[in-house]
């Protein structure tokens, strides 16, 4: 039913231009082809279908072939968001909805954001916590083609302890029994049950808040929620189940306990410590800062009276640490994955990141290779995006400037192409 009200609602959100199996010809005027490589310029990007045949160098024509002028464009590669929110936004009656949407609404206000995301240039993303049937209904209509959206791996619910930052908090005791989260759980055993049915219900990967978080309504601070035990047991029954497990973490006792106890990567990473960045770096692991979430929600914090006391006073404590983080984790080595939290910020506002990430130390060239190769890398699909190059699906964005001169310039996207279709030309 899901699936249907989504393909119903999405027929009015079909593409601009639709490439067939055909040839396409991109005359790019500046190229990007593989972030942290020099662009080059009067380039032509040959598609056949939905993937890259070649690259050639100036402007060539092909009989039949179908053009894309982006002569007087910087083109660059589809850009990856690796912590999205793609059912929900943050407002006023954000508590409420918890309580009054069914898993339709949710996807229905997924179709809109998905379309939002994709139309600011991110062709590809990875949702770290949503209801569960909207969401896989989400990922797979937009699979198949129902409607537009950035491609999708998605966790569904994030598994937490009871009463933890991924379970239901601040209502009364009879709502709170009614909504509890399906993927919470308490004691190792009863951790591997949840991981098992999230695999069997088809997730990409396993999401957990091994910390309490800013948005829950409960004064739990921001520390280790899960026991050492249940954390070794969810990493140990996703990886027999081939998923890897992501961390949303603030504080430094969560953030280190799942890095040791073999996690992929951490979500947000507030309080980490010089000995954080060892364990970073030590045992390969992704950081995704999320350094927009952190000024959304001091912003909002002073002065949306919709917030109660406990989220505000942790909006207000943990946003404006977060570019402090970032910066001393780049300088400290560790990989850095572009990811937005977006649904705590506005969707289609992905980008804002990129300037967070640069005042965080970031040069425009890493800060885009975040949000490519490093993120293509982060969520598995580094054979099929996160460059420009034969092969790989044709997720093709331009911009008016060069975003290696201001990297602003990648918050006004002219130009969309995901999986060789065109969806936003200016």
């Amino acid at each position: 039913m899901i699936r249907f009200i989504i393909a119903f609602l999405a027929l009015a959100l079909s593409p601009v231009a639709a490439a067939q199996d055909n040839v396409t010809i991109i005359h790019a005027g500046w190229l990007l082809a593989i972030p942290g490589e020099a662009p080059a310029e009067e380039q032509s990007i040959v598609i056949l279908g939905e993937r890259i045949d070649r690259i050639e160098n100036g402007f060539i024509e092909i009989d039949g072939a179908e053009y894309v002028d982006l002569s007087d464009r910087f083109v660059l590669p589809g850009l990856i968001d690796s912590h999205v929110h793609l059912l929900s936004e943050l407002n006023p009656e954000r508590r409420l909805q918890n309580v009054t949407f069914s898993s339709a609404d949710w996807a229905i206000d997924g179709v809109r954001n998905a379309r939002a995301t994709l139309m600011a240039g991110f062709t590809t993303v990875q949702d770290v916590g949503g209801e569960l049937e909207a969401i896989i209904a989400l990922r797979d209509g937009q699979r198949d083609g129902d409607f537009a959206g950035p491609r999708m791996r998605v966790s569904g619910p994030s598994v937490t302890p009871t009463g933890g930052h991924g379970d239901i908090n601040g209502y009364n005791e009879d709502i709170m029994h009614a909504f509890s989260s399906r993927a919470a759980c308490n004691g190792p055993a009863d951790c591997r049950r949840v991981v098992r049915e999230l695999v069997r219900a088809r997730v990409d990967l396993i999401k957990i808040t091994a910390t309490g978080g800013v948005l829950s309504q409960t004064a739990a601070g921001t520390e280790q929620q899960f026991f050492d035990d249940e954390l070794a047991s969810i990493m140990e029954a996703a990886r027999m189940m081939g998923r890897y497990v992501t961390a949303h973490a603030h504080g430094v006792t969560g953030i280190n306990s799942a890095i040791e106890n073999g996690i992929h990567s951490i979500e947000h990473g507030t309080y980490l410590d010089d000995e954080s960045i060892r364990l970073f770096r030590r045992n390969n692991v992704y950081l995704v800062p999320t350094l927009l979430a952190g000024a959304t929600v001091a912003e909002i914090a002073t002065s949306a009276d919709w917030m109660t006391p406990e989220v505000r006073q942790k909006s207000l404590e943990v946003g404006p640490n977060m570019i402090e983080m970032a910066r001393r984790a780049h300088a400290g080595g560790v990989m850095i994955a572009f990811g937005t939290d977006s649904g705590v910020s506005r969707h289609g506002d992905n980008a804002r990141e990129f300037a967070l990430l640069v005042e965080a130390g970031l040069s425009p060239m890493d800060a885009i290779r975040s949000a490519t190769v490093t993120a293509a890398a982060h969520v598995q699909m580094a054979d099929d995006i996160g460059t420009i190059e034969p092969g790989k699906y044709a997720d093709i964005i331009a911009v008016s400037g060069n975003p290696l001169d201001d990297i602003t310039e990648l918050e006004d996207v002219d130009f969309v192409m995901q999986g060789g279709e065109v969806y936003s030309r200016q």
